[in-house]
C-alpha cells in the first residue's frame, strides 16, 4: 500500500529530516563564525563535535520515537498488537545500495571541490569545513534518492 510507509522508508525519512536540520544548524553556525571573525580551529572543531554527536544521538532517538509513535497509532487504529516489518528483502537492499552509490558520488565530488579550495590557496580549515559540509549534503542527497527509489517502486 503506497499510503503507508515501510519500516525502511520511515528510517530514511527520519535520517533525511535529521540531517537536513543538522545542515541548517551547521550553516548558520558557520556564517555566525565568519561574520563574528571567530572562524578558527577551536570553534570549528567544537562545531564538528556537536555535529557528530547530534548525528548519532538525534538519529537514534528520532528513529526510536518515530517507530514507537507509529506503533501506538497503528495499535489504536487496528485495535490489535502492532506488527513491525523490519525485515529487509532484496528490493530494500537494492534500493539501499543505489542510495549509497548516490551518497558516495556526492561525497566524492564534494571532497574533490574541498581539496580544490586548498589547492587554490585557501587555509586547510576551509577545506576540512567543506569536507564536513559535503558529507552531510551527501547523506541528505542519498536519503532523497532512496525515498525516490521507494516511491518509484524499485
Amino acid at each position: 500500500d503506497k499510503a503507508n510507509m515501510s519500516f525502511q522508508e520511515k528510517n530514511i525519512t527520519v535520517s533525511l529530516v535529521n540531517f537536513s536540520l543538522i545542515l541548517v544548524f551547521y550553516l548558520i553556525r558557520l556564517l555566525q563564525m565568519i561574520q563574528n571573525g571567530s572562524f578558527n580551529s577551536t570553534n570549528v572543531f567544537r562545531l564538528w563535535a556537536i555535529i557528530i554527536v547530534a548525528a548519532i544521538v538525534v538519529t537514534i532517538a528520532a528513529t526510536i520515537l518515530t517507530h514507537l509513535v507509529s506503533a501506538i497509532i497503528q495499535a489504536i487504529q487496528t485495535q490489535a498488537e502492532p506488527v513491525i516489518e523490519d525485515i529487509a528483502d532484496e528490493r530494500d537492499k537494492f534500493i539501499d545500495l543505489k542510495g549509497t552509490k548516490v551518497t558516495y558520488l556526492v561525497s566524492s565530488l564534494g571532497s574533490f571541490l574541498a581539496m580544490l579550495t586548498f589547492a587554490f590557496g585557501q587555509p586547510p580549515l576551509v577545506m576540512f569545513t567543506l569536507l564536513i559540509l559535503f558529507g552531510v549534503v551527501a547523506q541528505i542527497v542519498g536519503d532523497i534518492a532512496r525515498l525516490y527509489f521507494y516511491r518509484r517502486g524499485f
